[in-house]
């Protein structure tokens, strides 16, 4: 097959154009900033979304993200929901990438974009307008304007599960995108929301991953940053395991490539 990439990233993988750490594949340096080679980057994330979007492979998910879509919640009964695996969203040139665990049902899987319409986006949002990398502190639907500078956000499943819980296969089906996606470019922090992000990122990369906890930074080789956050559920933010200032903290790490503020 041809190589399609511009003249200038044509290089064997003994050249430079990528590294090993350990078993894990990563840019070996910051990826080119040319136009030609953006365009490429934000075609390929374009190509996963739509793979995304159109993908059923787990038919214990689709069957549930549409009940869910076609029975609603009663505050949402005259919305249309969107009732498909949630695509990407945020920056598609971004050099950092937030990870969290799954669609809400009646949140992502009602509005079609990630964090938004629920609690947990509401936590998360405000929590990024804080730390500039958001324009809007609040996420209601997908047409209110909200865009995010210099991040992603992507998940360890893409499609609502029942009970917020994805089976181990399900996981093992979706990370197919996330591998793709992590090493379409050498990330400089990626920020895991919760473990079973934290645990799934780490495997993804092909390296051992440290124990979880809130704000535990693991440096890996290639310069990546992987850092930990409790998921800003109801769960957790009700209980005050996680409180506003804990999610800030966390997010300072992940803008700091794992080095305190």
């Amino acid at each position: 097959m041809a190589d399609t990439r511009p003249s200038h990233m044509r290089q064997s993988r003994s050249s430079g154009s990528y590294s090993y750490t350990g078993t894990s594949l990563f840019y070996a340096t910051e990826p080119c900033r040319c136009s030609a080679c953006q365009t490429r980057l934000v075609d390929s994330i374009s190509g996963l979304n739509s793979e995304i979007i159109a993908c059923r492979a787990c038919p214990r998910l689709v069957e549930w993200r549409e009940l869910v879509a076609r029975e609603k919640r009663r505050s949402f009964a005259d919305e249309e929901y969107w009732g498909k695996a949630v695509p990407y969203f945020g920056d598609f040139e971004a050099s950092r990438l937030i990870v969290g665990l799954a669609p809400a049902a009646h949140g992502a899987n009602r509005t079609g974009r990630m964090f938004t319409g629920d609690r947990s986006g509401d936590w998360l949002f405000a929590a990024l307008h804080r730390a500039g990398v958001a324009n809007q502190p609040t996420s209601v639907h997908a047409a209110d304007g909200l865009a995010l500078k210099g991040a992603l956000m992507a998940a360890t499943c893409h499609c609502a599960p029942p009970d917020n819980k994805p089976l181990p296969e399900e996981i093992a089906a979706c990370n197919d995108y996330l591998t793709r996606l992590i090493h379409l470019r050498r990330w400089s922090s990626i920020l895991c929301l919760g473990g079973i992000a934290w645990l799934n990122v780490h495997k993804t990369c092909r390296v051992k991953p440290p124990k979880f906890s809130h704000g535990a930074v693991h440096l890996l080789e290639s310069g990546t940053a992987i850092v930990g956050s409790y998921h800003p559920s109801q769960q957790n933010t009700f209980t005050g395991r996680l409180t506003e200032p804990m999610l800030d903290a966390a997010i300072l790490l992940w803008l700091g490539d794992g080095k305190p503020d």
